[in-house]
């Protein structure tokens, strides 16, 4: 699985002109799932989502995390974060899941991560989304389970 997080002050899915999601401070997650993603990745991005710690102390150091400071989560499922484009200059797609396995991966996550008490809001899984965000520093994160081994 792979993830790209960023800290926001505040971020929200439109689909369709309905807003689905919306957060304020917290971490916007773009998050995708790769063909023979398994239980371990699942719970290798969770835990990195829930503990990473980039939200800033009275120091001004990044050393508290989403919970720490009373932060929710807006996912939003990327499917494009495995868009390869080594060959040529149309992204091939081919390491991401098939949609089945991504929607169910994607919908563990989510409940993965509210699980831990976190406030967890969502896109709409396979739907041309609109997503806006106020990105805080700007911090951004890359995520990816493969990277254990």
């Amino acid at each position: 699985m792979r993830a790209v997080v960023q800290r926001v002050n505040e971020a929200s899915v439109t689909v369709d002109g309905e807003l689905v999601g919306a957060i304020e401070r917290g971490l916007l997650v773009y998050l995708g799932a790769a063909e023979r993603d398994d239980a371990k990745d699942l719970q290798y991005i969770v835990d990195k989502i829930a503990g990473l710690r980039v939200f800033p102390n009275d120091d001004g150091r990044m050393s508290l995390s989403v919970h720490d400071v009373a932060g929710a989560v807006l996912v939003v499922s990327q499917f494009t974060l495995f868009g390869d484009v080594r060959r040529g200059r149309r992204p091939s797609f081919d390491g991401a899941a098939d949609p089945q396995d991504a929607e169910r991966l994607y919908l563990a996550v989510v409940e993965a991560l509210r699980g831990k008490g976190l406030l967890v809001e969502t896109g709409t899984f396979r739907a041309m989304m609109l997503v806006q965000s106020v990105v805080d520093g700007p911090v951004t994160i890359q995520i990816d389970s493969r990277k254990l081994y």
